[in-house]
């Protein structure tokens, strides 16, 4: 009898150690570079930019596919003739953060294991990337910013997919600058090598970057990434 209650024992000892073990190897691991990204655009929450404007509060998963990589990076994987997703924006960007929980949730929805980030801004809101031109006499375009020769590249690679770049006159009317525009946000599908598809993720019933977000503008968010990462 004694034994029988000792090998019971053992038994449901091996369980309950068995049991541990695999919790502990189911434990989700995230990317550094997924924890960066939330710590990143998290870090803005509750804080004002530089015109005292406040930034929207975000909560980013720690499961989301974002990797940070630079200009010459893409260039290099178009030239390999690769597919992937990129991302065009910043932390800073308002319009950026109206849409990015909307595109990790449908990435992580349609099993989007990777989607490159690219930031234009440097920590102070400044352009490091692209062309920046102002109006000047006569409505016309006078670039006030030299952009990389990276961002001339990059131009060229995906303008079959690009908008063209417009300022707004004092009277609200569109001033073309004649060239092509990376805006931010700015999201591309790269067919090996090739620009095939570009989305904002922005609900045409959002007129404004900072206004709350309604249920009617998250629907048209969903729809439109659902239909851009659907390839």
């Amino acid at each position: 009898m004694k034994n029988k209650i000792f090998l019971l024992i053992l038994i449901l000892s091996m369980v309950l150690i068995t049991g541990c073990d695999n919790k502990k190897d189911n434990k989700k691991e995230y990317s550094k570079e997924a924890l960066a990204f939330k710590k990143d655009y998290e870090s803005l929450n509750g804080k004002k930019n530089k015109n005292g404007k406040k930034h929207r509060s975000v909560s980013i998963s720690k499961d989301n596919p974002f990797e940070k990589i630079n200009a010459s990076d893409v260039l290099a994987k178009m030239e390999n003739k690769e597919t992937f997703y990129l991302y065009f924006g910043d932390k800073q960007c308002p319009w950026c953060r109206s849409v990015i929980e909307k595109a990790i949730e449908m990435a992580n929805k349609k099993k989007i294991k990777k989607i490159y980030y690219v930031s234009i801004w440097d920590d102070e809101g400044n352009e490091i990337l692209r062309d920046t031109y102002k109006l000047g006499k006569k409505n016309k375009p006078i670039k006030v910013f030299e952009g990389s020769e990276e961002y001339k590249k990059l131009l060229e690679k995906l303008s079959g997919v690009l908008l063209d770049y417009t300022l707004t006159d004092s009277e609200g009317k569109d001033v073309v600058v004649g060239e092509k525009r990376i805006y931010a946000p700015n999201f591309i599908y790269i067919k090996d090598g090739n620009a095939v598809k570009l989305t904002e993720g922005i609900s045409d019933k959002q007129e404004d970057a900072r206004e709350k977000l309604t249920e009617e503008m998250l629907v048209d968010e969903e729809y439109l990434f659902d239909d851009f990462f659907t390839n």
